[in-house]
């Protein structure tokens, strides 16, 4: 029987879909040794957790690696590719999610909800009311959007037509700039911006993207919003900033280390919110993304390529491995 590796528990609509398809199994630990011994008799393995590279050495079978969600940080490509396995994602299908959660953080920093719901709390209503006063409405401001892919278009649409913002982007593609949105240098959107978001994939080119420089260039205001991935962001230059009140506040979805540890600077931060890698996850988003990595697995085990290919260029190794399909 066929054997399908999941790093966690799937919806369980895909669980159903999956179920004639072979032995669906849950890791039982998300550290190397385990994920590598688990996966050597695994014919597919769903991916939500980081794969060592050596997994793919010993794992004959593994015919493909699937992301459930969109970012492929978590599987080492080159690894699978020189093994012959196929990589594939769900891209999109959670960009709603991470675009509402871009909204309700941006809106929860300009209106002080953290420290007024606090204060209402310890200190009475009158201590909460205070907070008032020093809040600010979006409508009107400047949110610029770095990486226009599903996210980011799901972002500039919502805070356009929702919200009445001024959206401007900064992308590496030369598409055609979505409805009331504006291109910029990454210079000129981070000077120019009251709210930046950042939606681009880990790449050489992002790393350290928002740098102690560009940081220094960011209006007094500025708010900065993470859902990319944490080593787009100079973490050291952004807790200077915030601690010399150079920017208003940030929100921080992701990290250069995850978990977050306990005794963290951003915990210490009254303007910054801090979430455990979360924006795309809702009941919604987690049911398209598991429908959509199941699929791409039924379509890998029925003998075809994925929809989602990421990796094109194993095709012909991946059929000398496996040659009736």
């Amino acid at each position: 029987m066929r054997k399908i590796l999941s790093t966690h528990q799937l919806h369980p609509r895909a669980t159903a879909m999956l179920a004639g398809a072979g032995r669906l199994a849950i890791a039982s630990a998300l550290d190397p040794k385990t994920l590598t011994a688990e996966a050597r008799d695994a014919d597919i393995v769903i991916v939500r957790a980081p794969l060592p590279p050596e997994l793919f050495q010993g794992a004959a079978n593994l015919r493909a690696a699937i992301r459930h969600g969109a970012g492929l940080d978590m599987i080492p490509v080159e690894a699978a590719t020189a093994a012959g396995v196929l990589v594939a994602n769900v891209p999109a299908v959670n960009a709603r999610s991470v675009a509402e959660h871009v909204m309700f953080t941006a809106l929860a920093l300009l209106r002080r909800f953290r420290v007024m719901d606090r204060d209402l709390r310890a200190k009475g209503w009158l201590a909460g009311r205070e907070h008032a006063n020093s809040t600010s409405e979006l409508a009107g401001k400047t949110i610029g959007i770095v990486g226009l892919g599903a996210v980011g278009q799901a972002v500039g649409h919502i805070a356009a037509h929702g919200f009445d913002l001024n959206v401007v982007a900064t992308t590496r593609s030369l598409r055609p700039a979505p409805e009331r949105v504006g291109f910029l240098s990454i210079d000129a959107l981070v000077e120019q911006s009251d709210i930046i978001v950042l939606c681009c994939p880990l790449t050489q080119e992002t790393r350290g993207l928002i740098s102690r420089e560009r940081i220094a260039r960011m209006k007094p205001n500025a708010l900065l919003i993470n859902v990319s991935r944490g080593p787009v962001v100079d973490d050291e230059a952004l807790i200077e900033a915030l601690r010399k009140g150079r920017i208003g506040g940030a929100a921080l979805d992701v990290f250069a280390t995850q978990p977050l540890p306990p005794n963290h600077p951003y915990f210490g931060f009254d303007n910054v919110i801090v979430t455990p890698h979360m924006a795309g996850i809702t009941e919604e988003s987690m049911m398209r993304m598991g429908v959509g990595a199941a699929n791409e697995a039924l379509l890998v085990l029925a003998g075809k390529l994925p929809v989602n290919l990421r990796n094109p260029e194993v095709v012909e190794h991946y059929r000398r491995r496996f040659p009736a399909g």
